[in-house]
């Protein structure tokens, strides 16, 4: 069975599916595993740093053009994908990837058995005009039904019913993820952007820190973060740990991760936008150099200029005119530890997004959220 020929997958909960449950005992949103950490970029960092401004030219334009690494995710996805809307918009799905490797392994904190995670999955929605944008983190923990994907190494992945939506990426990759995202949302996904540990570690570092500010106390030894209240320039390795942290504030759920994740992206943001990274040559070129080596993105974004084009039309974009919102979903009965789509709610923003419109806050009423939210704001 080819990808051209996958069916399409039904939410757990639908009539006529009958994805598996875990049943699992215990507290609701009770912490799991230490080794499944958390890591964020946005498609501002990933793509808008690496604009050259004047400065990409000769050497330079090459040796940058050399650091990017690229998969050919249309090819793989073939033609049995949601269709392109022709309004003006851009989605980009942006991951989070955990590998175990290399200098990643004592960042995560686990065994380097050759294995990856999407550990954060957010959909950017570009508006027409470029002017704002909607952003909608899916939380890793969602049981799915994965379709049938074929990797780019041109590898098939049968479909399963009831998994988590990480295992997506962990199964066949950046491809599979993304056929992932398009059968939960019916959107195609324009472009694919991903960052591991070590890169974005060294992103904030590039950029001096981001400053936020904490209303609680933050501590946790997992992910090698504390901070008291206050307000603080967080270097990349705390940064790394705030985007992690499960343990520290809250209530110890994905969800609440999600929520400090969000505040840290509207920090970031705004830390970009204030350094004038795009009319610094030199700032430019160090954050280039870094992004293009961390970055991950799909082959119509796999050069210099393509990235230059598309970060051109992100960087007018502050925190101000974002709007950050998480899946609609609701814990699964069967395993506390889970939560599931509520269906008739993702439906509203996933039209909303179809036809350039802004996400209604009926959406994402009354769905279930974590217990961090105004924890961390932008410093």
């Amino acid at each position: 069975m080819t990808a051209e020929s996958t069916p399409d997958p039904g939410i757990p909960g639908d009539p006529g599916t009958s994805g598996p449950r875990n049943s699992a005992k215990g507290r609701r949103r009770k912490p799991r595993s230490r080794r499944r950490k958390g890591l964020l970029i946005t498609a501002w960092t990933a793509a808008g740093i690496v604009v050259l401004g004047g400065t990409g030219a000769g050497y330079l334009y090459f040796k940058l053009n050399g650091n990017i690494k690229s998969i050919d995710i249309d090819s793989a996805l073939g033609t049995s994908r949601p269709t392109k809307v022709d309004n003006g918009s851009e989605n980009i799905l942006v991951l989070g990837s955990d590998s175990r490797a290399g200098g990643n392994k004592k960042l995560g904190g686990g065994a380097d058995d050759g294995s990856a995670r999407s550990d954060t999955a957010m959909i950017v929605h570009v508006y027409k005009g470029h002017k704002r944008a909607s952003v909608v983190s899916i939380p890793r923990d969602t049981i799915i039904d994965r379709p049938e994907c074929t990797d780019t190494g041109g590898g098939t992945h049968p479909a399963a019913q009831g998994v988590m939506f990480n295992s997506a990426y962990s199964t066949g990759g950046a491809a599979c993820a993304v056929k992932t995202v398009e059968s939960i949302t019916d959107i195609r996904m324009d472009h694919y952007l991903e960052v591991d540990f070590k890169g974005f570690q060294k992103l904030i570092d590039e950029l001096g820190g981001v400053p936020i500010t904490t209303t609680k106390a933050i501590d946790d030894r997992e992910s090698h973060l504390h901070l008291k209240a206050g307000t603080h320039t967080l270097d990349g390795e705390q940064a790394l740990g705030l985007v992690r942290t499960r343990h520290g504030v809250g209530d110890g759920s994905d969800l609440g991760r999600i929520q400090l994740q969000q505040a840290f992206v509207k920090a970031l943001v705004d830390q970009v936008k204030h350094l004038g990274v795009f009319t610094s040559p030199k700032k430019l070129y160090d954050l280039a150099d870094t992004a293009t080596k961390t970055v991950t993105a799909d082959s119509d974004l796999g050069s210099v200029n393509s990235l230059m084009s598309f970060a051109n039309g992100l960087k007018g974009i502050g925190s101000s005119k974002m709007t950050m919102v998480t899946m609609p979903v609701r814990y699964d009965p069967a395993n506390p530890n889970r939560v599931i789509v509520e269906k008739s709610k993702a439906e509203q923003v996933w039209t909303a997004l179809k036809n350039d419109r802004a996400i209604p806050k009926s959406a994402t009423t009354g769905t279930a959220t974590g217990e961090a939210k105004g924890v961390v704001s932008a410093g």
